[in-house]
């Protein structure tokens, strides 16, 4: 377990079948992966009716564990590869992690870069 805080969770909100474009890109800036969850949308643009019946939009939810030092650049990565600059293609966000548990072998690649390094 790590309680250092030094690792973040990206979370990312877009339409459906964007959640695999948005792990593409955070791979690309150096994240390990991802895991993508379906929801459906509530907000105000969300309301849309076809004949009267109303439409649920459907929702990928992308969660991304990384280290906080390449946050940046995932976001900007993933920003620019689903275009979350422009309305209506979804959000953002990181949120800093106290405990980190489950991903031993991340850490230990994590120490070995960092000893190399160091030599």
């Amino acid at each position: 377990m790590s309680d250092e805080g030094d690792f973040v969770l990206i979370v990312t909100i877009i339409k459906k079948g964007w959640g695999d474009e948005v792990v593409k890109a955070s791979r690309k800036a150096g994240a390990q992966g991802g895991t993508i969850l379906f929801g459906r949308g509530t907000g105000i643009h969300e309301n849309k009716s076809i004949l009267g019946l109303m439409i649920e939009p459907e929702k990928e939810i992308v969660l991304t564990i990384a280290e906080s030092e390449i946050a940046d650049n995932i976001l900007k990565s993933i920003t620019e590869a689903v275009k979350l600059d422009e309305p209506g293609t979804g959000v953002g966000f990181i949120v800093p992690l106290d405990k980190v548990f489950g991903i031993t072998r991340y850490f230990c690649e994590i120490h070995e870069k960092s000893q190399k390094s160091l030599k």
